[in-house]
């Protein structure tokens, strides 16, 4: 399709009419309309288009309905049928009454050019450029983070079942790429082992049973995948993603000594952060936090929170669900600075926070990363009355560490731990072995004490860090990170974003930076008519809780 940009028409005098009269205190739609104008164009969409052939629908338009689509949680179909039938909605798009709109299906193509050419940000940098220009945002001030996770629009999976729906798959891609292709070199026994989707029920019981299942389909998935790769079968059938997603899936399930297939046991098998879980979503991880599992992804949602002001989003983020929130904090910051939209001071939690970042978010960004860091984890740490790191005397000029009993430290070596530079010590057998304390600080009877801790400037903003962080000074400051919380249910109750709506990372990121922006025109709005921020919900029971004398 070809893009012909137009600017937004003015509200037609008949469809603004009727809006008002039947939205006397106008909704959603009609007073964002007012308030931001056409927040989008099609010039901003036309590197998305071709030149020539069919013209296409106002992408502007498209790129509105898509916002209020998401602020009410709607399918396709019904966005298209609220563009067709509601007056607001026409109000807001600048439309006739008496304007059929467009078919559904519109606007997944829409979403699907974005998706394509990973441009689904455009949409946030273009409603946070216009927020600002109504001075509704800015730079500065204080702004908060959080995750969460997103369900992947796909079923779990165990391994029986991911290898025979791989296989499926496979064939079903086939089936309509290359039937002839496929039908001269299929055996009879897969049409009655993979016509149908498979289920745990149907899967043999027993481990021995289970495993000569597993090398059944293993064999018929090497059978597939040489025939693919033989010099008379077309060179494009190995590029077809279905079968490199299985040849992925047999590298990780799967290994051969000779011409004997073998099935891996767990314990072989390659990290969550590589193992694919789904044929169907080869991005989609699976992963646990606070005894919760889940196969998909993470969100993570940054967003402004100055009293004064509405609270936006400015920042979103969409990864694997292996990835840490601490891998995380750097690229926030990054996109923060791009869209000059960086705040002050950043509140995060604990997952977010690290030594290296408390230095370099200061010196790399000009930002005060505020959040709790992590605790010693040693025995020593754990004990009241162990030694940890705290308990020894470093001296950074001469390079050496002074115990509790005032023995010195015989090593001091620069080194890298996990992308990390620190400094390995130790203390000398001559002094440990004979130690009276011994116990309280090293759990082994016969080798000496050994540590080791960041750098300089890290260690000591590490050790500042630890202590402010039990002030009550400190906590005052933090105790604004908590409405972060409210965002995330937002988004879940309102916007369903803990489950993913399409499949691969890109489409979900897609999803997520709508659902931003939809929070972002639903909190506008609120600001503007002076609806106050939702309270922290008590139930009618714990209201009766008896108040705690402190007499």
């Amino acid at each position: 399709m070809s893009l012909w940009p137009r600017t937004m028409p003015e509200i037609p005098l008949l469809t603004a009419e009727v809006a008002r009269a039947a939205f006397p205190r106008g909704s959603l739609a009609m007073r964002i309309r007012d308030s931001l104008g056409g927040v989008f164009s099609d010039a901003q969409f036309a590197d998305l288009f071709t030149k020539r052939g069919h013209p296409a629908l106002s992408p502007a338009r498209l790129a509105m309905v898509s916002l209020l689509q998401f602020a009410e949680n709607l399918t396709d179909r019904q966005a298209a049928d609220a563009v067709r039938a509601r007056v607001d909605w026409k109000y807001a798009l600048s439309m006739e009454l008496t304007d059929p709109g467009f078919d559904h299906s519109v606007l997944g193509e829409f979403r699907a050019r974005l998706a394509a050419d990973g441009e689904g940000e455009r949409l946030l940098d273009v409603l946070l450029k216009r927020l600002r220009e109504v001075n509704l945002l800015s730079a500065g001030g204080r702004a908060r983070t959080d995750s969460t996770r997103v369900v992947a629009a796909v079923r779990t999976l165990n391994r029986l079942e991911l290898i025979t729906e791989a296989m499926r798959a496979a064939l079903e891609v086939l089936a309509v790429a290359a039937p002839q292709w496929l039908t001269g070199f299929a055996p009879d026994a897969w049409f009655e082992r993979y016509e149908r989707r498979v289920d745990a029920f149907r899967l043999p019981v027993g481990d021995a049973a289970r495993i000569e299942y597993a090398v059944t389909i293993g064999t018929d998935g090497f059978a597939l995948l040489k025939a693919a790769y033989e010099p008379q079968s077309p060179i494009w059938l190995r590029e077809l993603p279905a079968l490199q997603v299985l040849r992925r899936i047999w590298i990780q399930h799967f290994t051969r000594l000779d011409d004997e297939v073998l099935w891996r046991p767990d314990k072989h098998l390659p990290p969550g952060r590589v193992l694919i879980r789904s044929p169907f979503d080869p991005e989609a991880r699976a992963s646990v936090k606070r005894g919760s599992r889940w196969t998909g992804y993470k969100v993570h949602l940054t967003e402004t929170c100055e009293p004064d002001a509405p609270h936006v989003i400015t920042h979103v983020a969409t990864t694997e669900s292996t990835t840490t929130d601490v891998e995380e904090t750097t690229n926030v910051h990054t996109h923060l600075a791009q869209r000059a939209l960086l705040p002050e001071v950043h509140l995060v939690d604990t997952g977010y926070t690290s030594a290296d970042l408390l230095v370099g978010s200061p010196q790399d960004f000009g930002i005060e990363l505020l959040g709790p860091v992590g605790m010693p984890t040693t025995r020593q740490g754990r004990e009241k009355d162990g030694f940890d790191l705290p308990s020894f005397i470093i001296d950074w000029d001469n390079q050496q560490v002074t115990c509790p009993q005032g023995a010195k430290s015989t090593r001091w070596h620069p080194a890298v731990r996990g992308g990390y530079k620190v400094i390995e010590t130790a203390f000398s057998r001559r002094d440990c072995t004979p130690c009276p304390v011994r116990a309280r600080c090293t759990n082994s009877a016969t080798y000496p004490r050994g540590m080791s801790f960041h750098v300089r400037e890290t260690h000591e903003a590490l050790m500042k860090a630890r202590e402010e962080q039990f002030t009550p000074e400190w906590q005052e400051r933090y105790k604004h990170r908590a409405g972060i919380e409210g965002t995330i249910s937002q988004g879940v109750v309102r916007c369903g974003m803990r489950r993913s709506r399409y499949t691969g990372l890109r489409k979900t990121h897609l999803q997520h930076v709508l659902i931003a922006c939809a929070i972002n025109l639903i909190r506008i709005d609120a600001w503007q008519v002076g609806t106050p921020l939702g309270p922290t919900r008590t139930s009618h029971f714990a209201r009766l809780r008896p108040t705690i004398s402190t007499m």
